[in-house]
């Protein structure tokens, strides 16, 4: 009998997509043996509500600019087309009613481990899918654990540890690298930083001028 096909799903704003993004996806399709990682990047994400998002058109781009070439890379766009909020529990529902044949893992920073009550529907999400985690930002590999097996006490979560390299970086710093005109060569892939600098994306408001990316 053939085994269920198994999807890794790394949503997010990728604002801009980075290769730690693209080394936790490389490490959970390798480590769990996944068929293919499903990168969905977000529409209007709820907890970031108030604050400046990069039009979609260009997070997209750049994803599949990332990704091109890999074939274990596969871009979507629903929750772009989706109106309104980007939930995650809405997403694994739709996905899981139009494959029913395959098996899927959420894969998510370890910070979200400890936030992921506050989302949408949290049991919904916890019971439709396989949780993939890494550490990051310091968190304990104790409060780590204590926190997995919380979750897996109330609400019957099945959350397993990605093996990743501490690597601190973020969307957030590099945006705040480029609005300073500071490099972020070898962060993100080259095309996805040819593509920064001929949009002008993240440059200060008041300034025209290209950073050197």
């Amino acid at each position: 009998m053939d085994r269920r096909k198994r999807v890794g799903v790394m949503g997010g704003t990728f604002d801009p997509v980075h290769i730690v993004h693209l080394i936790l996806a490389e490490n959970a399709l390798k480590q769990f043996d996944l068929d293919e990682i499903l990168m969905l990047p977000n529409g209007d994400p709820p907890h970031k509500t108030g604050k400046k998002i990069t039009p979609a058109s260009h997070r997209i781009a750049m994803l599949r600019l990332a990704s091109e070439g890999v074939a274990y890379f596969r871009v979507d766009d629903m929750e772009l087309r989706r109106a309104g909020y980007s939930y995650t529990s809405v997403t694994l529902k739709e996905l899981r009613e139009a494959h029913p044949d395959t098996d899927y893992y959420f894969i998510m920073g370890g910070d979200s481990v400890f936030q992921i009550e506050t989302w949408h529907r949290p049991e919904e999400v916890m019971s439709q899918c396989v949780i993939l985690a890494a550490i990051r930002d310091q968190v304990s590999m104790a409060d780590f654990k204590a926190q997995i097996a919380r979750l897996k006490e109330k609400y019957g979560a099945d959350i397993r540890i990605i093996d990743l390299p501490d690597m601190m970086l973020s969307s957030t710093e590099i945006r705040r690298r480029i609005s300073e005109g500071r490099s972020v060569r070898f962060m993100t892939p080259d095309p996805v930083c040819d593509y920064i600098k001929e949009h002008h994306l993240y440059l200060p408001e008041a300034n025209t001028e290209e950073g050197e990316v």
